[in-house]
């Protein structure tokens, strides 16, 4: 039982956690990890004990770990980066604040031509162009 209230115990630091302005990413993102993989032995061992209850606790707590864990602990957000603004998207895509949805669409074409990792271009870049896309034609 004493178990089982320190695993309730560590999922609620870790969604209080998740709520919280990311300062250590890595670090809270390992750590989630481990404690996930500890859950799942935890799970194994009561499971062969006989304490199925149990056990079916620790695979949930397990499961809702390791899927935080590939998210990143502030969800899909934190693996994008912070959101654009329409000023940014505009400077990477090399149009005017007034520009027009053919102007962005062909700016784009242009820029991802080169950019694409398929092309020899980066991943990294053709990931900023992209978003810089999607962020001027949601309007």
């Amino acid at each position: 039982m004493f178990v089982v209230l320190i695993g309730l115990a560590v999922l609620a630091v870790l969604i209080w956690a998740g709520r919280q302005p990311i300062r250590a990413t890595r670090a809270v993102s390992m750590g989630t990890g481990l404690l996930s993989a500890m859950a799942a032995i935890g799970a194994v061992v009561s499971g062969l004990r006989g304490a199925w209850i149990v056990s079916l606790g620790f695979v949930a707590l397990s499961t809702y770990l390791a899927q935080r864990t590939r998210a990143g602990i502030a969800g899909p957000a934190t693996a994008q980066g912070p959101a654009m603004s329409r000023r940014e998207a505009c400077a990477i895509l090399g149009v005017g604040e007034g520009a027009t949805r053919p102007e962005i669409q062909a700016a784009y074409r242009r820029l991802i031509r080169l950019a694409h990792p398929d092309h020899g271009g980066s991943a990294g870049l053709a990931v900023q162009i992209n978003a810089a896309r999607d962020c001027l034609l949601k309007d």
